[in-house]
């Protein structure tokens, strides 16, 4: 399992948010750039880059700061994602540099947009399925829909994703521990590797999801900023997991 360090972008500056709330929002760095290549220098294999202003907005706002940061840890590769909706915002970030797209809502709510998105970009496409409860959380998560995890899991394989990014939004920012049960349900429900996301805090919540079949990696925020996690400790106790 691969350890993944997120780096989260509102206004040009690196945060991280609780629950996905803009009201509980921590302000890190107002150097997103040098954050990103600090855990690269730190041993990152890989980041997690998501541009928030594009998420609630619904549209990508930070694709000249994601393309910068792209370049300045190449060749570790970039996966980014926040207000992907539609085919030209895809064609924009791989524009980027960025080696996987994260699409989230439109993916949950547009089924032909989903299979689309598959047809042009599959072995690139990871799909979003933040969940609150069983039931996937869209538009920023300000909104609950009806399809189920499961649901949304399924269509992202028929479709040809590489990836599920899993995500208890319940959990996100709050370091009390990833929800695995979940996780390790939806990796046997759905058949298609999973990336685990929320709510991790220490070292031994990374070692059980290590030991979960089919998570292919795990997205680690707050806890690497805080350093209640260090990336060189988690990436040594992964591999002798």
């Amino acid at each position: 399992m691969i350890v993944i360090p997120a780096v989260d972008l509102r206004e040009g500056r690196c945060v991280r948010l609780r629950e996905g709330r803009l009201d509980a929002e921590t302000v890190f760095s107002d150097d997103p750039v040098a954050m990103a290549e600090r855990w690269v220098a730190a041993g990152a294999e890989r980041l997690h880059v998501v541009d928030l202003d594009g998420a609630f907005a619904g549209a990508p706002r930070q694709t000249s700061l994601i393309a910068t940061i792209v370049e300045a840890v190449r060749p570790v590769p970039v996966e980014a994602g926040g207000g992907l909706r539609d085919l030209a915002a895809l064609e924009t970030i791989v524009e980027a540099g960025v080696e996987w797209m994260v699409v989230g809502t439109r993916a949950a709510v547009d089924a032909a947009f989903l299979a689309e998105a598959g047809r042009r970009f599959g072995g690139r496409l990871i799909v979003a399925a933040d969940a609150r409860g069983d039931r996937v959380a869209i538009r920023g998560w300000t909104e609950t829909g009806e399809l189920t995890v499961v649901e949304l899991g399924r269509r992202a394989r028929d479709a040809g994703a590489v990836a599920l990014l899993y995500t208890d939004v319940s959990r996100d920012g709050t370091e009390l521990g990833p929800n695995v049960e979940a996780t390790a349900a939806l990796a046997m429900a759905v058949g298609l590797p999973v990336l685990a996301s929320g709510g991790v805090g220490t070292v031994g919540d990374l070692v059980r999801l290590a030991g979960v079949p089919g998570v292919l990696g795990t997205i680690v925020g707050r806890a690497l900023y805080t350093g209640a996690i260090s990336l060189p400790d988690a990436l040594a106790a992964v591999k002798t997991a």
